[in-house]
């Protein structure tokens, strides 16, 4: 019975773990390009007391194991890169990727960070850069005097100026994906880094090579599905309640053992 109070715990925290994520997920609905997470546990260790194929006294063999479990433990929190949904802001520096990808941006300590959140603008020095103020690398500049932004779907930007009868082109945007999405770690602000189990990054252009192309004038949105997570919170709802009847019968038997009388 002592042994069933720590594999309730074991239960109830593993739970609580979960409603964390799904609380996560569902306080990220609107994050622009936020991808939902999602919980992965384990059995624990297991206590053998009857091996199977063990000889009896009469010389029978014991056809099943006799084993108990002791819990349950959270092993991994992964990400689900799956695309969101497009959407339109006709705003000429928004940008998605419509496929795999992430957009490339230099933080201040001169660090390269990777995101989804494709909502840039111009610095007052004409450099494309997020909400933070990271620049998209590779570097762009657009001229105070531009009146007209395109870039189309491999991520050439191209410019028209005051005055000008035709576009010039200023760059290109650069893409990087990486062997193991799930291996990035999530720095917050919609931000990723390279680890060792992501693998370096994999640099290449849009729309070729497995890269996903650029659509100008939206925004990714996240993935997060509400009936989903709601259905989830229910679920791990559900299961924490049961774990804690599991504590609540394991003492009561504890309690009934200790006030036995001869």
């Amino acid at each position: 019975m002592m042994r069933a109070l720590r594999t309730a715990a074991s239960g109830m925290y593993a739970q609580q773990l979960y409603i964390d994520t799904v609380a996560n997920n569902l306080s990220n609905v609107n994050t622009t390009g936020f991808k939902k997470s999602t919980v992965e546990f384990q059995d624990l260790i297991y206590q053998t007391q009857q091996s199977a194929g063990s000889v009896r006294n009469l010389g029978t063999v014991i056809p099943t194991e006799l084993q108990i479990g002791h819990g349950v433990r959270p092993v991994a929190i992964e990400k689900a890169f799956t695309q969101g949904s497009p959407v339109s802001t006709n705003a000429p520096l928004d940008l998605s990727i419509q496929g795999e990808g992430f957009f490339k941006v230099r933080k201040g300590d001169d660090t390269i960070a990777y995101t989804r959140d494709g909502n840039f603008n111009r610095s007052p020095d004409g450099r494309v850069v997020n909400a933070d103020g990271y620049i998209l690398e590779p570097d762009l500049i657009i001229p105070e005097d531009t009146i007209d932004i395109q870039i189309n779907s491999e991520g050439y930007v191209n410019i028209l100026l005051v005055g000008a009868t035709e576009m010039q082109e200023v760059g290109q945007i650069e893409l990087a994906k990486f062997a193991n999405e799930n291996g990035l770690r999530a720095l917050g602000k919609n931000l990723y880094r390279e680890t060792e189990a992501s693998g370096p990054p994999i640099y290449g252009q849009p729309g070729i090579e497995g890269f996903g192309e650029v659509a100008q004038g939206f925004l990714e949105a996240s993935n997060v599905q509400i009936v989903e997570e709601m259905v989830n919170m229910i679920l791990a709802q559900r299961a924490y309640e049961v774990n804690s009847k599991a504590i609540k019968t394991a003492e009561e038997m504890l309690s009934l053992a200790n006030n036995l009388k001869r």
